[in-house]
């Protein structure tokens, strides 16, 4: 009897060419910057079919572990600790090729940045540039805020001062209001 594990890998293995703009599995190109044939770069120059590279290991590691998850044992349920398993061990193959891939990158990268430092210098530049651009729009939203809030901050103060500028009403408000509007009284000459 076929157990979960290995119907989940036959069910990957025919799902090659399910997405859409896929190649088909002896297409993948191989080959790269240091030239063609370098095992696990996607390049230019066609592969054989048995030599296997970290992008087809990761595409079959990430369709395994979909197919583990859409396959008929895990829907019906029938035994969920060995599902679980299969489960667990398809995503830590997933992601041990991912970070294979990702030290693979990395050793590229540190390649490339002993053979041309003015590459990773220019790299530099553009991303302070970016993030110089990012900053300023920032500063200049929170600027725009702040004058808005300056301005309602202005005005509720104005608001404030004008009933304070006028005399507290009392009983004398009304008199000392219409002598402030009587011309001075003329002088008496001594």
């Amino acid at each position: 009897m076929c157990g979960p594990v290995s119907a989940q890998i036959k069910m990957a293995s025919s799902m090659s060419g399910m997405f859409s703009g896929q190649q088909p599995s002896g297409a993948h190109p191989v080959g790269g910057p240091g030239g063609p044939g370098q095992p696990g770069f996607p390049g230019t120059a066609t592969r054989a079919p048995g030599n296997v590279t970290l992008v087809d290991e990761l595409e079959a590691s990430f369709e395994a572990c979909f197919a583990s998850l859409v396959s008929q044992d895990y829907v019906n349920g029938t035994d969920q600790e060995e599902i679980r398993t299969g489960v667990d061990q398809c995503i830590q193959k997933f992601l041990d090729v991912a970070r294979q891939t990702e030290c693979f990158f990395l050793q590229k990268r540190l390649q490339l940045s002993v053979q041309k430092p003015e590459q990773v210098v220019k790299e530099d530049v553009s991303e302070l540039r970016n993030e110089l651009q990012r900053k300023e729009l920032l500063v200049q939203k929170h600027l725009s805020k702040l004058h808005h809030w300056q301005q309602v901050l202005e005005d509720v103060s104005v608001q404030h001062r004008k009933p304070s500028d006028l005399p507290p009403p009392g009983p004398l408000a009304f008199l000392e209001q219409a002598s402030a509007s009587l011309p001075p009284a003329p002088l008496k000459p001594n």
